[in-house]
């Protein structure tokens, strides 16, 4: 059974939703069983690569709160990413556009390395002082801990081509499933699950997904030639 994520690094649900699922799928009994893929979805797509400010002064502006309001927020978020075992700063960060990052993830699920970037950049975005906006040799090193080739990473990031399509087509993809947020989680197509949902649900999700898979239904009209175990079969005629 495939489980797809739509998430975005700037996110902090994202982050905190990451967590509660992982813990959710570690219990589920049939966990081998499922592929887990992460799809692109930006909050504040088209954003200008150099519009970067601080993450209070961005809520304040978009959200129109106050500041202590949104320092409030922050300390709110920190509690909850503490609860699942996660560093979160709640103070000093930065935002920014996330479009490379999610280019780079496309890069990364072609080489087996998308759920190990993935992680590399929710720490660098939410637990350590160094930014991830504005500075592509950030993102290099970044990916090369997740196990990338660093040149291979400079070439995508020269190149605003490089991976744009598939990210664009996660985003349509989103919204024609009726995502307007994320973390939005996608079950063999069949159950959606959207917010940082505690543990508890997305287990249960889990559990109704699995159990409610279709079996599969044979068209065959018992005269059909095939191969199996005991060999071919052979023309009569």
């Amino acid at each position: 059974m495939r489980v797809e994520i739509w998430s975005d690094i700037a996110c902090p649900w994202c982050y905190v939703g990451k967590a509660r699922f992982e813990k959710a799928l570690r219990d589920f009994p049939h966990r081998d069983d499922i592929e887990v893929v992460h799809r692109s979805f930006e909050l504040d797509p088209g954003r200008a690569k150099d519009d970067i400010q601080p993450v209070i002064t961005m809520l304040t502006r978009k959200y129109g709160m106050s500041e202590a309001q949104a320092e409030a927020g922050e300390d709110n978020l920190g509690a909850q990413a503490a609860a699942e075992g996660l560093d979160y700063r709640t103070r000093g960060r930065d935002h920014g556009s996330t479009f490379d990052m999610h280019r780079l993830l496309h890069l990364a699920k072609e080489q087996g390395r998308q759920e190990q970037l993935l992680d590399q950049l929710y720490r660098a975005n939410f637990a350590e002082e160094r930014s991830v906006f504005g500075d592509d040799e950030r993102l290099v090193e970044l990916a090369v801990a997740a196990g990338l080739d660093g040149e291979a990473v400079r070439a995508v990031l020269a190149d605003p081509d490089a991976y744009a399509a598939e990210v664009r087509a996660d985003e349509r993809e989103a919204a024609q499933l009726g995502a307007s947020g994320v973390p939005f989680f996608v079950l063999d197509r069949k159950y959606g699950v959207s917010g940082a949902q505690p543990a508890e649900v997305f287990a249960q999700a889990l559990t109704q997904a699995y159990g409610d898979r279709a079996p599969l239904t044979i068209v065959d009209s018992g005269d059909a030639d095939a191969c199996g175990p005991d060999g071919c079969a052979v023309p009569q005629h």
